[in-house]
C-alpha cells in the first residue's frame, strides 16, 4: 500500500470578514474525498507566524512558528488559497512563506484563487516567481473564483459545482502527480538546494 500524499491547503488571508475559509473549507472537502490524499488546513488567522523577521528566533516567535513549521516541513505537497489584495497576494501569506525556506523545497504548489474581477489571477501570477525561488515546482491549473461572494450558497458550498468541481479535480490530478514523482525522487536522490 502507497503511502498517503501529505497535502497542506493554506488559508492565507487574515483580514477581518474574510471569505477564505469559506472557499478553503470547500476546496479540503473535495480534497478529502482522494484516499491518496491526508488533507491539513493551515489557517494563517487561526496560526499567527511573527511579524519581525529573525535568524535567531526568540522563545516566544518559536513557540508561534511551532504551530506551523512542522506541518510545512511533514507535507508532500500545498494548495494555497489566496485572495488579490492590490494586485498581488496577503503579507500574511508573504510571512508565512518568508519564514520557511526548505520546507517548500522540491514540493509541488497549487492555488484555489478568488477575489473580484480578476478572481485573484494577479495574486496567483506573484506567487509562482516566488515560490520558483524557493525551488518549488507550481503546478499548471488552478482554481479561480470570479465575484466569490456571489458563487457560494449560505452553508458555504458552490452554487454551481461542475465547473469548479472539475477545475479542482484537475488542479488535485497534476498535484498528486508532481507530489509522487517528486517524492520518489527526493527518496532515491536527496534534493540539494
Amino acid at each position: 500500500m502507497t503511502t498517503p500524499l501529505r497535502l497542506a491547503v493554506i488559508v492565507s488571508s487574515t483580514r477581518d470578514g474574510r471569505f477564505g475559509p469559506v472557499v478553503g473549507s470547500w476546496f479540503a472537502d473535495v480534497a478529502r474525498r482522494r484516499t491518496e490524499l491526508d488533507v491539513t488546513v493551515v489557517d494563517l488567522a487561526e496560526t499567527p507566524l511573527p511579524a519581525t523577521m529573525s535568524h535567531h528566533p526568540s522563545p516566544e516567535d518559536a513557540a508561534l512558528l511551532g504551530a506551523v513549521t512542522p506541518v510545512f516541513a511533514a507535507a508532500d505537497a500545498f494548495v494555497v488559497v489566496t485572495p488579490e489584495y492590490n494586485h498581488s497576494f496577503p503579507a500574511s501569506l508573504k510571512n508565512a512563506i518568508d519564514w520557511h525556506f526548505t520546507q517548500w523545497q522540491a514540493k509541488p504548489v497549487g492555488f484555489v484563487s478568488y477575489g473580484g474581477v480578476s478572481g485573484g489571477l494577479r495574486a496567483v501570477e506573484h506567487l509562482r516567481q516566488v515560490f520558483a525561488e524557493l525551488h518549488a515546482v507550481t503546478v499548471r491549473d488552478t482554481v479561480s473564483f470570479h465575484n466569490a461572494g456571489g458563487l457560494f450558497d449560505g452553508d458555504g458550498l458552490p452554487k454551481e459545482p461542475e465547473g469548479c468541481g472539475r477545475a479542482a479535480e484537475v488542479l488535485l490530478d497534476q498535484l498528486t502527480w508532481w507530489s509522487r514523482a517528486l517524492r520518489d525522487a527526493k527518496t532515491k536522490n536527496p534534493y540539494a538546494a
